[in-house]
């Protein structure tokens, strides 16, 4: 009877656990979605808009979809840049409306209405039917997932099969000097930089935390496979910054 009941403690605290990462995660994108897109590209110079793009192609060289699902979505950036797929549809859901606000405006902006559509969801309970996408990615959104595994299933889950998932993340490289480089800008620079200009002292800090913690690599590919996924590739890009991980439905 001891061990049933801590085993049902273990449960609700990981649960008490992912909730209160997602509800941090939540208030801290609304804090900083109006510095969001410009911070984005400022501090990776620009290099953000390439990797997206190769994201992207990565996709279309596996799958001609009709319907794409952009998980963590933010402000639409991958949402947009996936119409080059010429899909009949592209749905974002995010946790933050600031961010989808933001978003939102630069649809309308482009008059892409039609196209992409934009709303709030939770990615470890997204709100749509078993199989109804060809394809569902996310960038820079599943580190920051309370229960990745679960994210990845539920991902998984809204997949028709032989659909395709792709995940853009940072990862941490592993040659010199690139390293070398990358750390001292990541934890040094980068949060100083993040703080002055968003004005929110913990963003910035939280996200190399949030990227050191991250498992990347082969050990992501063992999470993609734990999830269900087949098929499983990465890429590294911009000599291990970042990473391209794909994987197909197979069942």
């Amino acid at each position: 009877m001891v061990i049933f009941d801590a085993q049902i403690l273990i449960i609700v605290d990981t649960n008490q656990s992912v909730r209160n990462k997602n509800e941090e995660v939540e208030v801290m994108f609304n804090d900083i979605a109006h510095r969001y897109d410009f911070l984005n590209h400022f501090l990776s110079m620009g290099t953000d808009r390439l990797w997206r793009r190769r994201t992207i192609n990565a996709i279309g060289r596996l799958i001609q979809p009709s319907s794409v699902l952009d998980v963590a979505t933010g402000t639409g950036d991958l949402a947009i840049a996936s119409l080059r797929l010429k899909p009949e549809r592209v749905t974002g859901i995010d946790l933050s409306e600031g961010m989808l606000e933001i978003g939102r405006k630069k649809i309308m902006h482009r008059h892409l209405e039609k196209q992409i559509v934009l709303q709030r969801g939770n990615s470890e309970s997204i709100p749509f039917s078993n199989g109804q996408f060809d394809v569902v990615m996310c960038a820079f959104g599943v580190r920051n997932f309370g229960d990745p595994l679960r994210g990845l299933s539920e991902m998984l889950r809204v997949l028709r099969p032989g659909g395709v998932v792709a995940v853009l993340e940072f990862s941490k490289p592993s040659l010199f000097p690139v390293k070398q480089l990358y750390f001292f800008y990541f934890r040094r620079i980068l949060p100083l930089i993040g703080k002055i200009l968003s004005g929110d002292p913990s963003a910035y800090t939280y996200l190399p935390d949030s990227v050191m913690s991250f498992p990347d690599g082969d050990e992501f590919l063992k999470l993609m496979a734990e999830a269900g996924f087949g098929m499983r590739k990465l890429r590294r890009l911009s000599g291990g910054i970042a990473t391209i991980y794909t994987g197909i439905r197979t069942e």
